[in-house]
């Protein structure tokens, strides 16, 4: 896993804000974790509220953000501590 293609993604998810506190994803701790394997990205978000709605326009946001990175073909993302973390994570993930 090259350390550069993981800051590369992270800055890629930088740019997507908290809808409601406007403030980046990456700063505020929401990504947990991002990890790179091949041309494939898998990130780690945890909201700061198990009921949040707005995680999966998030989770959605940051596929879309990373599988713009050159490079990475693929995004996986995994929702952890939601109430509907199973769901989201199988949505987006199709």
């Amino acid at each position: 896993m090259s350390e550069e293609m993981v800051n590369t993604v992270r800055d890629a998810v930088a740019v997507i804000n908290d809808p409601h506190m406007g403030v980046s994803i990456v700063e505020m701790g929401i990504v947990q974790d991002i990890e790179v394997d091949g041309d494939t990205a898998k990130i780690v978000i945890k909201p700061t509220n198990p009921g949040c709605m707005s995680v999966a326009r998030i989770a959605a946001d940051a596929k879309t953000e990373a599988e713009k990175v050159d490079g990475i073909e693929k995004a996986e993302i995994e929702i952890k501590d939601h109430m509907m973390a199973d769901q989201i994570n199988e949505m987006i993930n199709k």
